[in-house]
């Protein structure tokens, strides 16, 4: 659900004139957002899996773990032409925060009046590093101050409703991981991250209000983690109970195609067949990957 959050961000921005688009996230989710938003080809996201590198062999590069890496690209949203760019980040969360920040306000300095919210910054948040992290609270500081703020910043808080083994009634005092946002009255749109259209449908709301009053806005997509942390990670030694339900939880995938077959928008068949077919894709571009070989 948050691959539509992002697209419904930047369609509404680009009908309010929006030309840039700075987004900073952790590594959890940045190889969906760079495959889907920012159009890196999956066989070189596979092949960055097998250990290649995305430069040159002349240039002499050893690069970044994937999950660290940035990305630029001019697209077209709502109409209106926008050059989004993923700043890079290390694996230090919330790091790159004032970074994109920054970043907005150098580009805002150029612009004159109500042109400065045509540059945006939309941060990505883990819930646990948001509501635990301290430099979280030193950039929301930043945000109603003259000599700072860039017009209001929109805030995506993946909740995973766990940190890294961590629950939440274990890591934080406050119900929920984006209350630390009070301390400058933003609003916070708490919306079921199995629901796509209600997704799609907050983000809408989160631009427009940013575009208009000039503050900052959260959604707080409340999810799951299917799976472990990491690769070595299994959720169930330290959350057997929790991974005991998410087991049984249909996926988001499954849930929005049910919905749509149950309104007639498309039939079964129609669904299984998109699946498919994109799984077919990807296997293509895995096996693409083993020849892959960076010339620029």
């Amino acid at each position: 659900s948050l691959m539509p959050a992002l697209d419904a961000l930047l369609h509404v921005a680009g009908k309010f004139g929006v030309q840039d688009v700075m987004l900073g996230m952790s590594h959890r989710g940045r190889m969906n957002v760079l495959a889907n938003l920012f159009g890196k080809e999956y066989k070189i996201i596979f092949a960055e899996f097998q250990g290649k590198s995305i430069y040159p062999k002349s240039m002499h590069i050893s690069g970044d773990v994937k999950y660290h890496l940035g990305s630029s690209v001019d697209s077209t949203f709502g109409g209106q032409k926008m050059h989004l760019s993923m700043l890079p980040n290390p694996s230090h969360l919330e790091a790159v925060n004032p970074v994109v920040i920054g970043k907005v306000r150098s580009k805002q300095s150029k612009l004159e009046g109500d042109k400065k919210s045509e540059a945006v910054g939309i941060l990505l948040h883990g819930d646990a590093a948001f509501a635990g992290q301290g430099l979280v609270m030193e950039t929301l500081l930043l945000a109603n101050l003259e000599g700072y703020g860039t017009q209001g910043t929109i805030h995506i808080v993946v909740n995973n409703q766990i940190g890294f083994t961590t629950a939440p009634g274990c890591s934080r005092s406050s119900p929920y991981s984006s209350d630390v946002t009070k301390m400058i009255q933003a609003p916070v749109f708490h919306v079921n991250g199995d629901d796509p259209e209600a997704v799609v449908w907050v983000a809408q709301l989160a631009m427009q209000y940013r575009q208009i009053f000039k503050k900052d806005v959260v959604i707080d997509l409340v999810c799951y983690r299917r799976y472990g942390h990491n690769e070595m990670d299994e959720p169930d030694f330290t959350q057997p109970l929790m991974y005991k339900v998410i087991k049984q939880q249909t996926s988001t995938r499954e849930i929005y195609a049910n919905k749509l077959v149950g309104e007639g928008v498309m039939s079964a068949d129609q669904a299984q067949t998109l699946y498919a077919d994109f799984q077919a894709h990807l296997q293509t571009a895995f096996a693409q990957a083993t020849n892959y070989e960076s010339t620029k």
